[in-house]
């Protein structure tokens, strides 16, 4: 993907996930003093630029900075398809980005691959992402029993770039000793016996117990109020789509601090 990352070990891959994305741990070398996570975005393109023009104000004079995303792109918000085009093609002058899949990416794609048997999609925020790409779920519920129509609408509302983009997204990255995924680990895993699955829905007994393992793990997927710091982990899904804060977290040599949020 890039110069300054490799491949480290593979992952086991969970039924559901066979056949489908990057199958392996993306680890990046000692490049970067400055890490930046970014919590879950869910199709709330206005913040992901307040949060990307917050991460500008700190670089400031600093090196060229790293910026993980953690998924989570798409659904419940409505600007899903400004979110992925952003990501996709904008080139922020002083930091790299790197997209981590989410569970919702994955569904979206998984939708995408196979609607008819995977349209419950749908009802955990797909309806906003299909409007964010000009395409009326009701004209896609009409279409519904003709699947050769369905697929139509879909390759001619979502860019095959799109598409590439979701199939292409890693689902984890490590840094130092902090690893970044969506949801979490399985405690006491080690990281290559990991399951794709839990990278991106797990939930306990990881926000009980940690990783279990001699790393921070950096993790989106469960929305909590603030930032949430646990046993070996910091959670930074502040529930943007609803709270209207997208939380950034700033990691250096010196630790990890969530970034101000603006004053409105």
């Amino acid at each position: 993907m890039f110069k300054w990352i490799r491949e480290s070990f593979k992952l086991q891959q969970s039924a559901a996930a066979e056949g489908r994305g990057v199958k392996g741990i993306d680890v990046f070398e000692d490049t970067f003093a400055t890490v930046y996570a970014v919590g879950d975005i869910h199709g709330r393109f206005d913040l992901l630029l307040e949060a990307e023009a917050r991460i500008e104000a700190d670089i400031g004079d600093n090196p060229h900075a790293l910026v993980v995303y953690v998924g989570d792109f798409v659904d419940r918000g409505r600007q899903s398809s400004d979110v992925l085009a952003h990501l996709m093609t904008s080139h922020a002058p002083r930091f790299t980005r790197l997209c981590l899949r989410g569970n919702h990416d994955d569904l979206f794609l998984r939708f995408l691959d196979a609607p008819q048997s995977e349209g419950g999609w749908l009802d955990v925020g797909g309806k906003e992402t299909l409007l964010s790409y000009k395409l009326d779920p009701r004209t896609l519920r009409e279409a519904w029993n003709d699947q050769f129509a369905v697929q139509d609408l879909l390759r001619r509302h979502v860019p095959d770039s799109h598409r590439e983009f979701l199939r292409e997204l890693p689902y984890c990255a490590r840094w130092k000793s902090y690893f970044f995924v969506h949801a979490g680990l399985q405690p006491g895993v080690p990281l290559h016996k990991q399951v794709t699955e839990d990278l991106l829905w797990i939930r306990e007994p990881f926000l009980s117990k940690g990783p279990e393992l001699p790393i921070t793990v950096v993790h989106g997927h469960t929305p909590t109020e603030e930032i949430s710091y646990g046993r070996g982990r910091i959670g930074i899904d502040t529930g943007a789509y609803a709270t209207g804060r997208l939380t950034v977290l700033k990691i250096t040599a010196d630790g990890a601090d969530p970034l101000p949020y603006r004053q409105v």
